[in-house]
């Protein structure tokens, strides 16, 4: 249903598409020696699909300057969050109860508690997690450390919310799931992680800049309504309302197809105010404002990012299942 309308999108993003020369090198390591070295349950079906995902091309196309080294830290977050969303929003997806108690035991860890018991989280993403984290925690000050454990808390709290919805039946309007969505999405997670790259911390007090935070609402919105729309066909069934697809339908009263076609032109007005407002950033000073450019560069490539990796991975077309079940198990081979 949403095919032509994607690709109608990606031909009229006014972004460049950007990829670490490293991408495919990183996504070999990744199949090959991290995750058989963690002793995830994974079976073949499950790697093949890991591989098919093309996770470390997704943190290519985010962080296009990452050395080698870096991106394979970057790869392993953005797989620990891939099986986190598998396990939350499969089919055989986590209760409420125990989102929870998984955000508890994640916090745990990224607050500094590696050798500490996360109850709830366990086992391979446990282990994934603590490597993954171990570089940016070792390189990075303590406010940016907290940044980012703050956007993770922020994006589980949300996922939770979405898990609560669901289980009640409740179908959200078109207002209060955009904003649930840009909990959902963890884009908010992925810009600070630039600042890991690069080596320049932004102030707090320009990181939470009101036009920094407009750019970031926006290319957030982008990346997630892309999402949507690719995954309609999948979520359907057990969205529970839950995709801005839906969430349009049922509070305008229109067919599918009306909404998708409303949702693109809703994509299309805020890809219109991305570029205004990234244009209107205003200078921080000589000192701050490459950090600043840094920022706004991996706001538009995670959007830019999210549509070119849509299209090439298989994780959208449907038919891959999940990688991880919520029990931890390998998915069912497709």
């Amino acid at each position: 249903m949403t095919g032509a309308v994607l690709w109608s999108l990606r031909a009229e993003c006014p972004i460049a598409p950007r990829i670490s020369p490293y991408a495919d090198a990183v996504q070999r390591w990744l199949v090959d020696e991290l995750l058989p070295g963690l002793d995830l349950p994974l079976d073949a079906a499950a790697r093949r699909r890991l591989a098919a995902a093309g996770v470390a091309r997704y943190a290519g196309r985010l962080y296009p300057g990452a050395t080698e080294a870096d991106l394979r830290v970057l790869t392993a977050l953005f797989t620990w969050f891939f099986l986190v969303d598998d396990a939350c929003d499969g089919p055989q997806r986590l209760a409420p109860d125990e989102i929870r108690a998984l955000r508890t035991g994640t916090l745990t860890v990224l607050h500094g508690g590696a050798r500490l018991r996360s109850p709830g989280l366990d086992g391979g993403l446990r282990r994934l997690l603590v490597r993954a984290w171990r570089e940016p925690r070792r390189r990075m000050p303590a406010r940016w450390r907290t940044r980012v454990a703050d956007a993770v808390a922020h994006h589980l709290d949300g996922t939770w919310r979405e898990a609560v919805g669901k289980a009640a039946g409740h179908r959200p309007g078109v207002a209060e799931y955009i904003e649930l969505r840009r909990a959902t999405s963890a884009a908010y997670l992925s810009y600070p992680l630039v600042e890991f790259v690069t080596g320049r911390p932004l102030p707090d007090a320009v990181y939470h800049h009101p036009a920094l935070r407009r750019v970031a609402d926006t290319g957030n919105d982008l990346l997630s309504w892309y999402n949507d729309l690719a995954s309609l066909d999948r979520e359907q069934p057990t969205a529970v309302g839950h995709n801005l697809v839906l969430a349009v339908a049922g509070e305008r009263r229109v067919p599918l197809a009306e909404a998708v076609a409303l949702v693109a032109d809703r994509w299309r007005e805020s890809m219109r105010r991305f570029v205004e407002l990234r244009a209107a950033v205003p200078s921080f000073g000589r000192a701050v404002d490459a950090a600043v450019g840094d920022h706004l560069d991996v706001i538009a490539n995670a959007v830019r990012g999210t549509i070119d990796w849509t299209v090439e991975s298989t994780r959208y077309a449907g038919k891959e299942g999940p990688l991880l079940n919520a029990s931890g198990r390998a998915g069912a081979p497709s």
